[in-house]
Order: structure tokens, then C-alpha cells, then sequence
């Protein structure tokens, strides 16, 4: 498919697991992929390897937590590359344990990632798209925990339902401007991240695995051609979505 042809592309937490996954699958549709991270070297890996395979693909280092690095990472890419067509805010943290188990900067920080970068990123691409007149589209990385909250994760459930708020909120007000903003709610994806996190917590993937309906986790790539889906002009009344990719999993 090429449903992302001279289309620019901007992917935060693009250096490894969905974000990854989502920027090989805008560049192998065709897409001019910004690959951000705050890992320079991930980035560039993914940036690279994207390229190796006949892709278009840069590299952009940014902490999405810093609302100044947020608006001068936007505009390098206006003065490059004229637009922005697509934002996926996909970069975000997991602070795990109950209220009693966090540090005030666990609960801030949780925010300054998970929340806060939506808010900068969002403010610095949406004016381009309205001056631009051509419209876009926003898609966000919600969590299924996010609408039906997982014990022991309240930092990263509270921030995924703030992502899943904010989602609706900017499709209300935008959407008569074309601009489409959806978001996905992924249940158990293997990554590093929830690797991690399993290891953690003294289970295994095959336990956690056990739980979903399908007998499998998902994988990134499903996620990410979501995402692509959602993005592309296969969705044009989609605005405002709160997309589950579960495998029918449910939140226990």
C-alpha cells in the first residue's frame, strides 16, 4: 500500500517497541517518517535500518516533557519539510505500584511525559495544520488501563485516561477544521517495556499470556497498522475514537 505518499510523518517514541513498529509501517506505505525519541542512538538505529530497506526516514532527539524542544523540533520540521501530516503521540512511561508505592516525582514525571508532551506537541503541529488548510490527522497511545484501570498502575492509569480525555477533547474542538484526532487503547503488547514489568513483578509472559482470550500477546505491529489505519484516508469520519486492541482481554 502507499496510503502515506508525500505525506510527513511524525512519530514520538519511535526508537523501539510500537512506536518503532509504527514508524517502519508510515515508511514502508510510503511516508517521510520523523522517528523521535529521547534516545538519540534508538532513533537513529530505527532511522537507519528504515532507510537500509529503500525507506524515507530521520532520526530527532527530543524530551517530549519540554515544552521549548517540543515547539523548535516542530518547526525544524516545517522548514524542512513544508508540513506535518500526521502526529502520533506514542512516547510515554510506566510508573508502577499503588498511591502509596510512588514518589511525587514518579506522579510528576508520569504526567510530564504521558500528559504534558501531548499538550506541547499538540500546540506547536495544530496551528501548521490550520494555517496549512489541508487539515491532518492526531493519533494517540491510550491504554486499555486507561478506560478500565489495572490495580497497582494508578500513575499510568490516570495519565492514559487524561490521554484518552484530551483525545476527545482536541477531536471536538478540531474536527471542523479536518483535523482527525483517535486514539488506540492497547492491551498486553510484547515489548520492552512490558517485559520489564513482567519481570518486575516475579510472573512470566506465558502467564500473562494465558489471560488473553487469543492465548497470545499482542504484537506492535498490530498496533501500528492501527494506527495507520486511523491515520489514513481509509478513516475519514473517525474523530474522537477510543480504539481497544486487546485480543478481548479484560482488565482484572
Amino acid at each position: 500500500m502507499s496510503r502515506f505518499n508525500h505525506k510527513v510523518v511524525m512519530v514520538t517514541g519511535g526508537g523501539g517497541g510500537i512506536g518503532e513498529a509504527t514508524c517502519r509501517r508510515f515508511a514502508d506505505e510510503g511516508g517521510q517518517v520523523l522517528v523521535v525519541d529521547s534516545d538519540c542512538a534508538k532513533a537513529d538505529s530505527v532511522a537507519k535500518a528504515i532507510v537500509a530497506e529503500g525507506g524515507q526516514a530521520e532520526a530527532m532527539l527530543l524530551n517530549i516533557a519540554d515544552q521549548g524542544a517540543c515547539h523548535d523540533v516542530v518547526e525544524a520540521v516545517i522548514g524542512t519539510y513544508g508540513r506535518i501530516d500526521v502526529l502520533v503521540n506514542n512516547a510515554g512511561i510506566n510508573r508502577r505500584g499503588k498511591l502509596t508505592d510512588l514518589t511525587s516525582s514518579d506522579w510528576l514525571t508520569s504526567f510530564d511525559v504521558n500528559v504534558h508532551g501531548l499538550f506541547y506537541l499538540c500546540g506547536a503541529v495544530i496551528p501548521h495544520m490550520l494555517r496549512d488548510r489541508r487539515g491532518g490527522a492526531i493519533v494517540n497511545t491510550a491504554s486499555q488501563w486507561g478506560l478500565h484501570p489495572a490495580p497497582g498502575h494508578i500513575a499510568y492509569n490516570v495519565t492514559k485516561a487524561a490521554v484518552a480525555a484530551f483525545t476527545q477533547n482536541l477531536a471536538r474542538d478540531y474536527a471542523p477544521h479536518n483535523i482527525r484526532v483517535n486514539a488506540v487503547c492497547p492491551g498486553e503488547i510484547h515489548t520492552a517495556m512490558l517485559e520489564s514489568g513482567v519481570a518486575r513483578a516475579g510472573s512470566t509472559l506465558e502467564a500473562l499470556a494465558s489471560k488473553v482470550p487469543f492465548g497470545r500477546l499482542g504484537k506492535p505491529q498490530e498496533v501500528a497498522a492501527l494506527i495507520a489505519f486511523l491515520a489514513s484516508e481509509e478513516a475519514p469520519f473517525m474523530c474522537g475514537s477510543l480504539v481497544e486492541i486487546t485480543g478481548a482481554q479484560a482488565v482484572c
